[in-house]
């Protein structure tokens, strides 16, 4: 993989679009020397008690792009979410791109699909999505060269992608404020977790940081971009050089106090095939399972 402190440091132009409804920061990432762009971790909102989707944050996104006319080439998932539903599929249908994610989505497809009964028609190969990354893959945004790092804890499939002075790091880590992504998931591993930290905290100081998710810790105000010199310093859960079996006693610990994300019904059966609904039954209905006593 390449030395990330002596490449040339292009900056990326990024817009984020907030979610309330599930805290989700989603992103514009345009390369400054032509019109190519890409869309990092996408929302397709959902009424979980009417089962109705609707599509006005996918919409913002899509109005952006085409109001700056900007060529849409990649929309990339950090990992499989299991607290939103990925809109990428309909933004592919509006502008094209390719969706991508890291290769281990495979793991997910294996241990999900049992949970959900897939069936052993499904090939859990990844093959709804275009394009499946390997740790130190590279794939381009126009001129702009993007760098896979794979770094799970949170999930098996979670990657890190560093363009320039910019890496968006899915779950991994939130802002200082918010610490680190939990890891009891299955395929979760407290220990990895840490580890992927680490190697996030090996970019250079002054690369700009992009969160998945903020819940605004004590009332102040939603974020999502911070630098790894800041994480270094003042994150709670791993800063100030805080061990690896300190990391894992608290966040162990910790895991264990929080309730199921209340949209991971949906979220996984849905992410883990790239964001495509349930094909329609007979009468035209899309139908989501609900595993009793499983998850």
């Amino acid at each position: 993989m390449r030395d990330h402190a002596t490449e040339s440091r292009v900056k990326p132009e990024v817009e984020a679009f907030f979610d309330e409804d599930t805290n989700t920061i989603s992103y514009v990432v345009k390369d400054p020397e032509s019109n190519a762009c890409a869309v990092i971790d996408s929302v397709l909102d959902i009424d979980y008690a009417a089962g109705r989707i609707t599509y006005d944050h996918a919409n913002r996104m899509i109005d952006y792009i085409r109001s700056n006319d900007l060529k849409l080439e990649w929309i990339i998932e950090t990992h499989a979410h299991a607290d939103h539903l990925s809109a990428a599929p309909y933004i592919q249908q509006e502008l094209g791109g390719k969706i991508g994610i890291g290769e281990n989505i495979k793991i997910v497809q294996e241990v999900f699909g049992k949970i959900f009964n897939e069936g052993t028609e499904w090939k859990r190969d990844g093959s709804e999505f275009d394009a499946l990354f390997k740790d130190g893959d590279t794939y381009r945004i126009g001129s702009m060269e993007v760098t896979t790092l794979h770094t799970p804890g949170h999930t098996p499939a979670c990657m890190t992608h560093v363009v320039g002075d910019a890496a968006f790091v899915g779950d991994t880590l939130f802002m200082p404020d918010g610490g680190s992504a939990r890891a009891d998931f299955p395929g979760g591993d407290a220990g990895q977790l840490y580890d992927s930290i680490q190697r996030i905290l090996a970019l250079p100081d002054d690369t700009r940081l992009f969160m998945c998710h903020d819940y605004g810790p004590n009332g102040r105000d939603i974020q999502w971009e911070t630098t790894v010199a800041e994480e270094k310093e003042h994150n709670i859960h791993v800063g100030k050089g805080k061990t690896r079996e300190e990391f894992i006693r608290f966040r162990t610990e910790r895991d264990a106090q929080l309730a199921m994300p209340r949209l991971i019904i949906p979220s996984i059966q849905v992410n883990m095939k790239a964001g495509k609904l349930p094909e329609p039954d007979d009468s035209g209905t899309r139908m989501l399972k609900v595993p009793l006593n499983k998850l």
